[in-house]
């Protein structure tokens, strides 16, 4: 599959650069033990959860997956392929060889997945040995990773096709850090009003906090249905605007 060369690439690449990925998972870390030890001894249990034994730190942990699941992927759809767009012109001399502007999208979308899954991945490990990880439904969260990884490596593929220059990715922490903190990351939907619970459902943040929470903390139902199918729609529509996208900018 061409698309896969596109990964092989980069992972001769990041074998050189491997410590990038450990930094990514010491940022989530960072904030677990401030907001989820350190406030967390203030706070204690949360109200209006079912399972009233769940403590503050087992509430923030999952959040925090989701959320380096997210700027994992991210990260490399939206810097790093920024700098090889506009900078490097790496994809010219790419799309010289029989690969299309299509196995490009493609294999960016599934490196970013991949390093998107693996920050995740040492973050549960991380959790799992401060011991808040307490059901083997947590596993789930690996391929809930993966998936979150999908949506918004789509997401930033299509967004750096928009982007003039560097100082536009203002515009991307503009939206992100507002969705990292009100997405239910540090407390639960019920302290919003219901005209705002009903704008922190639509983001996509929030769908994937709830896709990872459920099964980190025990509870697997039907309730991840909705969450997994927003998801996947949102990466197939991002993904068809990028690759519609770079057709324009990459043949002209």
């Amino acid at each position: 599959m061409p698309a896969a060369t596109m990964v092989e690439r980069n992972l001769m690449i990041y074998r050189h650069t491997w410590l990038l990925l450990l930094a990514e998972v010491f940022e989530p870390v960072l904030y677990l033990l401030s907001f989820g030890v350190g406030i967390g001894q203030l706070v204690g249990r949360i109200p209006g959860l079912p399972d009233p034994s769940v403590d503050y730190a087992e509430f923030v942990a999952p959040a925090l997956l989701a959320t380096a699941a997210m700027n994992g992927a991210m990260n490399e759809t939206t810097f790093n392929m920024f700098g090889k767009l506009k900078t490097d012109r790496t994809y010219e001399s790419i799309l010289t060889t029989p690969m299309t502007v299509r196995d490009v999208a493609l294999g960016e979308v599934a490196w970013a997945l991949l390093r998107g899954t693996l920050v995740t991945a040492g973050f549960l490990a991380v959790v799992t040995a401060f011991g808040l990880v307490h059901s083997p439904w947590a596993l789930l969260v690996v391929p809930g990773a993966l998936l979150i990884g999908f949506a918004f490596a789509a997401v930033g593929l299509a967004v750096v096709t928009f982007l003039r220059d560097w100082q536009d990715f203002q515009f991307i922490q503009l939206a992100m850090l507002p969705m990292f903190l009100f997405a239910t990351t540090f407390y639960p939907l019920g302290v919003y009003p219901r005209p705002l619970q009903v704008v922190v459902e639509c983001l996509p943040l929030y769908q994937s906090i709830e896709l990872l929470r459920g099964p980190f903390l025990g509870e697997a139902g039907t309730g991840l249905i909705l969450p997994a199918l927003y998801l996947l729609a949102l990466g197939g529509l991002g993904l068809a605007v990028a690759a519609r996208r770079l057709e324009g900018i990459l043949r002209t």
